[in-house]
């Protein structure tokens, strides 16, 4: 499967030229020349990578880095004019994981991305997470029943189980949960957790009223329990 890039770039010139790259390269790719259409792009297509330059025409590309950050760990490559020291420390102590300067060598970004995208993969969860009752397999994205049954997941369902399986046995916070789920600007409607969770366990819960693995810890959040 290839990496997903989003390409975040106000002019369009450059952002046609850098998914034209990316795609020849074999890197699935999307556009946002916006910050505000980049931290949607983050919430609901989940990328592998972001390449973000930091001179947006509605939100300086420092607080998309940092909203980002608030509630993802995808790796950022910052692709900008701004060439100062300060410009650069600035930008990685908010969480970018490289910082190219325009203008750039393709040959040095496609490097740049693809050590961003190894660092990134080291800290994954492993692959495949095992309970008593069924294995979530994040690589396939597939979840399987103890009998080796496949079920069946809306996206939502998915990607709710996926973030609970990449910190399994850890509580994950209402807030990130659903930033994840539904985006930055929707971190207080948790009451669609519930209905989430409620759908989870009737699909993959021996018994869904005593849940064994997929546990609510009350004014906290959510964990998967093996």
């Amino acid at each position: 499967m290839s990496d997903r890039v989003l390409i975040v770039e106000d002019e369009p010139a450059l952002a046609r030229a850098l998914a034209v790259t990316l795609r020849a390269h074999r890197y699935e790719t999307t556009v946002a020349h916006t910050g505000a259409a980049a931290l949607d792009a983050v919430a609901t297509w989940h990328p592998d990578l972001v390449v973000l330059d930091l001179g947006l025409p509605d939100l300086d590309g420092m607080d998309v880095l940092r909203t980002v950050r608030g509630w993802s760990s995808v790796p950022v490559v910052v692709l900008s004019a701004r060439q100062t020291s300060d410009d650069k420390v600035e930008a990685l102590d908010a969480g970018a994981d490289d910082y190219v300067t325009k203008p750039f060598g393709m040959d040095e970004l496609l490097a740049r991305l693809r050590a961003a995208a190894r660092r990134g993969r080291t800290d994954e969860a492993p692959p495949v997470v095992v309970t008593a009752a069924f294995t979530v397999d994040l690589a396939e994205r597939r979840v399987r029943r103890a009998d080796g049954q496949d079920v069946r997941l809306t996206p939502t369902e998915w990607h709710m189980l996926e973030v609970l399986a990449r910190h399994v046995g850890k509580v994950v916070g209402r807030r990130e949960l659903l930033q994840e789920l539904r985006g930055p600007h929707l971190d207080r409607e948790t009451h669609y957790l519930r209905v989430y969770l409620a759908q989870l366990r009737r699909k993959l819960e021996p018994d869904p009223t005593h849940p064994r693995h997929l546990i609510t810890e009350p004014g906290r959040g959510y964990r998967l329990e093996p």
